[in-house]
């Protein structure tokens, strides 16, 4: 049985649980404090927003360690992996589809407004003879 077949049957223990509940218990400090020191003035707004950070960093390297947390490492350094392999356009192949998308809107926004307008002409004014 290979690394990754062991680790989904493996699933979710009491440890990984534990480890989330003192994330979420990091990332709601991080953010009480910042209301918490809100009205003092001694502490300057950028220490506030920096704990903020600071927990949310703790919070998120804690749930790392998790089986979930793994498979999300996982799976990023796979998307990664893939990336890599991705063909981007060049700058005058992006430009010439942008351009050409630019014409196909205008012509289409004309056409649809020609329609609309001959709509417009046959039932107001040719059906139901309200315009005159």
């Amino acid at each position: 049985m290979n690394t990754k077949a062991q680790e989904a049957a493996k699933g979710m223990g009491p440890a990984d649980f534990g480890k989330l509940a003192l994330a979420l218990v990091v990332l709601a400090a991080g953010i009480a404090g910042f209301y918490y020191f809100a009205d003092n003035q001694s502490v300057p707004s950028f220490v506030r927003v920096v704990g903020v950070i600071v927990a949310v960093a703790a919070a998120l390297a804690i749930g790392s360690f998790t089986a979930p947390g793994r498979k999300l490492r996982g799976f990023i350094a796979e998307s990664q992996f893939e990336l890599r392999k991705v063909v981007w356009p060049s700058r005058d192949e992006t430009l010439k589809t942008t351009g050409i998308i630019i014409v196909v809107v205008i012509i289409l926004s004309l056409l649809m407004g020609l329609i609309d307008w001959l709509l417009k002409s046959i039932v107001l004014d040719w059906l139901l003879k309200l315009g005159h």
